[in-house]
């Protein structure tokens, strides 16, 4: 979690951005990750410059070329802030847009970015803050970038919220990416799935370092994330490459389009939290995902994209809202019915309808799936989530109740000890033949038992004659008292 210290410097920036004429939320994340992305640049030639010192070989592949040192973050600071503000939108933006190579992604996305901050003075005293941040770890990162994506005070225009970092962590570790998967989030924002999935990477299997096909495999292909907001694929790709991922596929596609219908059978794995609200026209959709749920509604068509998307194997974790679980129209029900019938549906997990506050009061589940079109499913792993850590209301402050830890260690068991649990538990796995009975229907609520206390019925004279006995005793003792007291 961001400690207070760190979060009061943000404070601080923000509040300069609002006195100093910004107040856009995105526009201040977007000039604050280009400052702190030019520190970082100047971080990562300092390592490279300590480890050449002390091989006494040559840097491999500076950031900076001789020519080029004076735009170096350490050199920037020292300048007066009106050298300084001229420097940066004269030669640093030009630097950032190109230094990663014209061809990449990153660059395509750097190209309509603007240097929007107005003043001098504003800068000074912007950069002058972030020198102070600890940029030594992505812990730290992700934590800054949490942060400052809380600004966003409510959610976007096109059903999009940002999704806690702390519910990303528990479904990465459930699906446990390894090197060599091909992971993408077709609805990617700033990235938060695709950097978490790369830490794990990085710190769970970390001899994939060693190997240099899966080291070029890491950084030029694992990661693909798409999205049609050029903000946020700015953000999103720099926020990539400040966790350490050099070259992340992060593109502008409207993944539900008819351009991306190429897009096919190629990922082993998805992480996503789509948009839920809003509708599309059905000459704009692909005619494939039409196929799977004849549908305008955004939810169920991501839902038809991922299984298209996967290659046969391949393994999806996504929010869906409540309503994909039991709707009723023709799309839901077909939806449900195929990844119950045609794919494997491995777990339906319910989260409280508190987890997305402020952004939306929505009830959302996650469901976990495999793509076989062959079928598979033999029971579904149900969890009924209680609590998160934090507390259910707007204010979303931390509260020691937390089932995710016990969520990722029962899912480990969801083919061996979770099959004896009984159905009145947070957790319990229900046979697919009883799915197929009630229609299809996943909310949890269905097969949930509810624990009744048993209330013990008794004759009316056994119960009169319980009160007289009592009244004996009652009489008893009260002259026993007096008798003493006399």
């Amino acid at each position: 979690m961001i400690t207070g210290e760190l979060k009061s410097k943000v404070d601080r920036v923000w509040d300069a951005f609002w006195s100093g004429g910004i107040s856009n939320p995105l526009e201040v994340i977007e000039q604050i990750t280009f400052l702190l992305y030019m520190r970082r640049l100047d971080i990562e030639q300092q390592k490279q410059e300590s480890k050449a010192n002390a091989l006494g070989l040559p840097i491999e592949h500076p950031v900076f070329g001789p020519t080029q040192q004076h735009l170096r973050w350490s050199r920037l600071k020292q300048l007066s802030s009106a050298e300084m503000h001229n420097v940066i939108g004269a030669e640093v933006f030009p630097f950032l847009r190109t230094f990663r190579g014209e061809d990449s992604t990153y660059a395509s996305h750097m190209k309509d970015a603007r240097y929007t901050i107005p003043t001098s003075a504003l800068l000074a005293k912007v950069v002058d803050v972030l020198d102070t941040i600890p940029l030594g770890n992505s812990d730290t990162n992700g934590d800054l970038y949490e942060y400052m994506l809380s600004k966003i005070a409510s959610a976007g225009v096109n059903g999009q919220f940002r999704t806690p970092r702390h519910i990303i962590e528990m479904m990465v570790k459930m699906m446990d990416p390894k090197p060599g998967d091909v992971i993408c989030d077709p609805a990617a924002g700033t990235a938060g799935f695709l950097v978490e999935a790369s830490a794990h990477v990085r710190e769970t299997y970390p001899s994939y370092a060693s190997d240099p096909e899966l080291r070029r495999q890491y950084h030029h292909e694992m990661f693909n994330g798409y999205d049609f907001d050029n903000t946020m694929l700015r953000i999103g790709s720099m926020n990539m490459q400040m966790h350490g991922v050099q070259n992340a596929n992060i593109r502008y596609r409207d993944s539900l389009s008819t351009d991306a219908a190429a897009d096919r059978s190629r990922y082993s794995l998805i992480l996503a939290n789509p948009p839920f609200a809003g509708s599309l026209d059905y000459e704009a959709t692909a005619p494939d995902l039409l196929q799977v749920a004849k549908t305008k509604k955004t939810e169920l068509l991501f839902l038809a994209l991922f299984l298209k998307a996967l290659k046969i194997g391949g393994r999806a974790a996504v929010i869906v809202p409540d309503g994909v679980l039991f709707g009723s129209s023709k799309a839901h029900k077909d939806l449900r019915r195929a990844l119950v019938e045609d794919q494997k549906l491995d777990a339906v997990v319910k989260l409280p309808s508190g987890v997305f506050k402020p952004y939306a009061g929505v009830s959302t589940a996650i469901l976990f799936f495999t793509r076989t079109e062959s079928g598979g499913t033999d029971s579904v792993w149900f969890y009924d989530v209680q609590a998160d850590g934090f507390t259910l209301d707007d204010k979303r402050s931390p509260s020691e109740a937390n089932d995710l830890p016990d969520v990722v260690s029962r899912w480990a068991e969801r083919n061996g000890a979770e099959r004896e649990r009984a159905r009145t538990e947070q957790s319990f796995c229900v046979p697919k033949s009883e799915i197929a009975e009630q229609g299809y229907d996943l909310s949890i609520n269905r097969y949930k038992e509810i624990v009744h206390e048993e209330v013990e019925h008794r004759a009316p004279l056994d119960i009169i004659t319980d009160i007289e006995l009592l009244q004996t005793e009652i009489a008893d003792a009260t002259a026993a008292l007096k008798a003493m007291l006399s």
